[in-house]
């Protein structure tokens, strides 16, 4: 009599063994595996090329989306930035809070209002705000408040040699150069139209730091000097201005 155990039609029936271990994947993960070995196969160089074609749609939706470097052009920002500095660019400082603040380094497309480029300017004036030079000591006033700049100012540079008395509409920036003395900014264009205001949704983001030459990389830091202006009236009327040109 053969004693060796038969299976029974109940023991074929079992579902698989859950220790089985074999690691085969389904015909989904084939597929998918196969779809980019394919892709990857009918490029020259094959998986390398593959895998930098990746890295650069990354950087290019970094650079299109969240960030993106600004070579400085002249040395209107100077002291803190120079000519060939290469910052970056915080393209989502402002889509979700508030827009940009006194004391701000933005970049902004100066198209219709500066020229047709983009430019890097500090933020002295929101919407509402009322800015004058200058004090009976030189010093910017904004509603109100003298402002103290030396902290960024260009060395030997006064705030402004050019005077103004302005208030800035609502949805504009009224911008101006660290470096006063060396920059075309929003005093160049109180004549003309916008009188030298930028709009806001002009504003490319802003800036953040340095990335280029590694020996001068760093953060840019925040300036306190705006901190105790007051608030703006939105509903002043704007002044005329009472010069023209930049020092």
């Amino acid at each position: 009599m053969d004693t060796e155990a038969q299976p029974t039609e109940r023991d074929r029936s079992l579902p698989p063994d859950p220790e089985d271990s074999s690691g085969a994947p389904g015909p989904e993960g084939r597929s998918r595996s196969a779809l980019v070995s394919r892709f990857a196969d009918g490029l020259p160089g094959g998986g390398i090329t593959l895998t930098l074609l990746l890295c650069l749609l990354f950087l290019l939706a970094v650079n299109v989306f969240v960030a993106r470097p600004f070579e400085i052009p002249s040395g209107s920002m100077e002291k803190g930035l120079r000519v060939g500095d290469r910052v970056l660019v915080n393209k989502l400082a402002y889509t979700f809070g508030d827009g940009p603040a006194r004391g701000d380094v933005i970049v902004f497309d100066g198209t219709g209002y500066f020229g047709d480029a983009d430019y890097i300017k500090r933020v002295v004036g929101v919407g509402g705000d009322h800015v004058v030079c200058c004090d009976g000591e030189g010093r910017i006033r904004v509603n109100g408040r003298s402002v103290d700049e030396s902290g960024f100012l260009f060395p030997g540079d006064s705030p402004s040699t050019v005077r103004f008395d302005v208030v800035v509409p609502e949805g504009r920036l009224f911008v101006l150069g660290d470096h006063r003395g060396s920059s075309s900014d929003s005093r160049d264009r109180l004549g003309s139209p916008g009188g030298g205001m930028v709009p806001v949704e002009k504003v490319v983001g802003r800036a953040e730091g340095v990335v280029w030459p590694f020996g001068r990389a760093g953060r840019l830091e925040p300036t306190d000097a705006y901190a105790k202006v007051p608030a703006g009236e939105a509903s002043a009327h704007a002044a005329a201005p009472t010069g023209g040109g930049h020092g």
